[in-house]
């Protein structure tokens, strides 16, 4: 947009551009595939606040790293999308220097000696935490503004508490993790989950309703909120807070088709899609067009199970298109039952 101004000492008129400039995707979210068997130091395109790692050949678990935590030597803490489990401490799994990641050999969920494969997807949070007191818990919280993303950590207030974010909009996805014991992983998403509603990220189960007491507040632009069933108000927590960019992110939701190809406009080249259908039991569901660099992305990763990777065999498939993302004809009901609902988020790729 533009501004006008009246320049009294020049006598004239003058305009401003105020438009902020656009979202460049690599510098906020990015994919790097690398090949276990030896120690090895892998460049990034900058330094991440949140990381999330799969083995693709291997039946070990999703691990989700963030700066808010801690990322770094000589600790590092991680969950695991595929389990309840409380945070796991670790030592020695890798060390971050700026925009490169050194990577140990050893753990064969992060860098097997056998060669097994890997896939690394990475976000840019604000770096160092700080304390916000928007809500009425203080929570400890890296922002991303312009690119919509958030890590908050925070210690439950109990029923109806409320924890900033530090975003400027509400957000569209939160996605919460009780670290200091086993819970499952909540999961938020604008106008698919009510106050009383939840989907889980380690589990197939499709919006469930608590009949008798409400898991959140609707997120502000604030603040996210807790309800009154103590799932994400006693205890420890890791939250993830997302809001669509134009040009960079979306969060939204798509009816299947059935038989027919169905088209999901994005404003954007995806490089990364995660789907779950809501109103029923299926998987989630990771493509990304690194392990997929050309039609279809069939490759698949599921963030509920420690499966490795899925080659899409007839019943799963995708095209990553210019302007969104498009199920094709030959998927079947996990991501296109006719009438039904499914929520993804979606980051972009560079223009090429």
């Amino acid at each position: 947009g533009y501004v006008e101004y009246y320049d009294t000492t020049d006598a004239q008129w003058w305009e401003i551009d105020y438009t902020p400039d656009p979202i460049v995707p690599s510098e906020n979210f990015n994919t790097v595939l690398y090949t276990g068997g030896s120690q090895q130091t892998i460049s990034l395109s900058f330094e991440p606040d949140f990381i999330w790692l799969k083995s693709r050949g291997g039946s070990y678990g999703h691990m989700l790293f963030d700066s808010v935590r801690g990322i770094d030597l000589p600790n590092d803490y991680y969950v695991q999308s595929n389990t309840s489990a409380a945070q796991i401490t670790s030592t020695n799994r890798f060390t971050l220097n700026g925009n490169s990641i050194t990577i140990p050999v050893g753990s064969n969920s992060i860098n097997s000696s056998a060669g097994s494969p890997y896939v690394m997807w990475y976000w840019k949070a604000g770096g160092a935490a700080v304390s916000n007191t928007d809500g009425t818990v203080t929570s400890q919280v890296s922002a991303n503004v312009d690119a919509g993303f958030s890590i908050v950590s925070y210690t439950g207030g109990g029923n109806n508490s409320t924890m900033g974010h530090g975003l400027s909009e509400a957000p569209e996805m939160v996605i919460v993790k009780r670290t200091d014991a086993a819970a499952g992983w909540y999961v938020y998403v604008n106008n698919i989950t009510a106050t009383n509603q939840i989907m889980f990220l380690n589990s197939t189960t499709q919006v469930a309703t608590n009949p008798s007491n409400t898991v959140w507040q609707i997120p502000t632009s604030t603040t996210i909120g807790a309800g009154t069933s103590g799932a994400v108000s006693t205890g420890d927590f890791i939250a993830y807070a997302f809001h669509s960019v134009d040009g960079y992110s979306k969060i939204g939701s798509y009816t299947g088709t059935g038989a027919s190809s169905n088209t999901i406009v994005t404003g954007f080249k995806p490089a990364f899609v995660m789907i779950k259908q809501s109103s029923a039991a299926r998987n989630w569901y990771i493509v990304d067009n690194k392990r997929n660099p050309s039609n279809p992305a069939n490759k698949l990763l599921i963030p509920n199970l420690s499966s490795s990777e899925y080659a899409g065999a007839g019943n799963v498939y995708a095209d990553l298109l210019s302007n969104g993302f498009e199920i094709t004809s030959s998927a079947g009901d996990a991501v296109n039952q006719s009438g039904q609902t499914y929520i993804f988020m979606a980051f972009a790729a560079d223009p090429t």
